[in-house]
């Protein structure tokens, strides 16, 4: 506690809280708010033995007042500090502090798998949509009453109530009513999941979103690859040259060089071979198969001529003139 404070004498339990609570913010470089609405005692020692197996964090608990009180005098102790005030300005409500040097994601996991089942209870805030299916419901028909409260439409079947159609009970983010509550008591229903759940995210003196912890490392390479594929893109539309289109605008100038030293008497050192190449394709393999096809060409031409004089139809001899007259 601050020694200005003079005449003021804090429990030991205190100054201990205190003394850990900084040392907490000097060994850990990231921290997660956590809400810890109907959490017991129990599902709590289950999720500190899951972190001391791994990821290795650290719990702490305890009023937002003192909390606050230490944050900020560990942050006006030095300049370099100073953005642990956002950290002080979160913890608010029923909250906690996370403390890790570990993957947050890997944390918030751990920390958000371990889950309660709970009945419904009256001004409790609903995490989940809750509705009764048609059906029967197994009370007795003097148990009407809950329903009729609730304006539910049932009917008397074999002795016991039955749904008529389907009904919303509760909505997610709103209060749970007294009647609700009982009625989904009454039927033995447990429709809520309760556990620790990441509200916000300090690292670095940045507060984060906890969905920021879904994106991962792929994702951001795939981002950062389809950004460079656009600017490549428009860099080579207006001809702008840029480092990740310049291969690019190389291979293309290289095409144009190479077009232009083949149509022209222009030449330098990596166009000789290519116009050595069509000057010479036998000496590169091209060209052998055509010249024996010429070869064969040849000697069809020579076997036409002789198949067309001996498929050529003999003259016909002409008739001598016969040296009669009829009228003779």
């Amino acid at each position: 506690m601050p020694d200005e404070e003079v005449g003021r004498v804090y429990s030991q339990r205190k100054l201990d809280f205190a003394a850990r609570l900084e040392k907490l913010l000097q060994d850990f470089s990231k921290v997660l708010i956590i809400c810890a609405d109907n959490v017991g005692s129990q599902q709590m020692h289950v999720v500190r033995a899951d972190l001391r197996k791994g990821p290795f964090a650290e719990i702490l608990m305890g009023k937002n007042t003192m909390i606050k009180y230490v944050i900020r005098r560990f942050a006006a102790s030095d300049p370099a500090y100073a953005s642990f005030n956002k950290l002080a300005d979160l913890c608010t409500l029923n909250v906690g502090l996370v403390f890790t040097n570990d993957e947050p994601k890997v944390v918030r996991d751990t920390l958000e798998k371990n889950k309660v089942t709970a009945g419904a209870k009256a001004g409790a805030l609903a995490p989940v949509d809750v509705a009764i299916e048609a059906g029967p419901t197994g009370l007795e028909p003097t148990q009407t009453g809950f329903f009729q409260a609730l304006g539910i439409a049932t009917k008397i079947t074999k002795g016991a109530i039955e749904i008529i159609s389907r009904v919303q009970l509760c909505t997610a983010g709103e209060k749970v009513g007294s009647s609700e509550a009982v009625l989904l008591t009454k039927m033995g229903m447990k429709p809520f999941e309760y556990g620790l759940k990441v509200v916000n995210v300090f690292q670095d003196g940045s507060v984060l979103d906890p969905k920021v912890l879904d994106i991962s490392d792929d994702d951001v390479v795939n981002l950062f690859l389809q950004a460079v594929n656009n600017v490549s893109a428009v860099s080579l539309k207006i001809g702008y040259p840029v480092q990740s289109a310049v291969p690019h605008q190389m291979i293309t100038g290289f095409k144009n060089c190479l077009a232009l030293a083949l149509e022209t008497e222009i030449s330098f050192e990596a166009a000789e071979l290519a116009k050595d190449m069509i000057a010479n394709p036998g000496k590169y393999g091209g060209g052998g198969g055509g010249g024996g096809g010429g070869g064969g060409g040849g000697g069809g031409a020579a076997a036409a001529p002789a198949a067309a004089a001996a498929k050529a139809p003999e003259p016909e001899e002409e008739e001598e003139e016969m040296a009669f007259d009829l009228f003779d």
